[in-house]
């Protein structure tokens, strides 16, 4: 997929400044040109990876305390 005449002419880095203050000019442009998640979308990534890491923290856990005493048994 291209995407036509959306794209823009990059400026070249010594023609725009050089050293630290141009990297600060193109820090910034840059930093304009983020786009931010909303509130909603970070809320339901933010319940999905804690649902995810409490799931893994159940799984590993009953696998330690399984193989625990398994260990137990077999080295009694």
């Amino acid at each position: 997929m291209t995407v036509k005449n959306n794209v823009k002419k990059v400026e070249n880095s010594v023609a725009s400044g050089s050293g630290f203050i141009g990297f600060l000019k193109e820090l910034l442009t840059e930093h304009r040109r983020i786009t931010w998640a909303s509130k909603e979308r970070v809320k339901k990534a933010t319940i999905t990876v804690m649902a995810f890491c409490i799931v893994c923290i159940i799984i590993v856990g009953l696998l330690d305390f399984g193989f625990n005493n398994l260990f137990k048994i077999v080295f009694k």
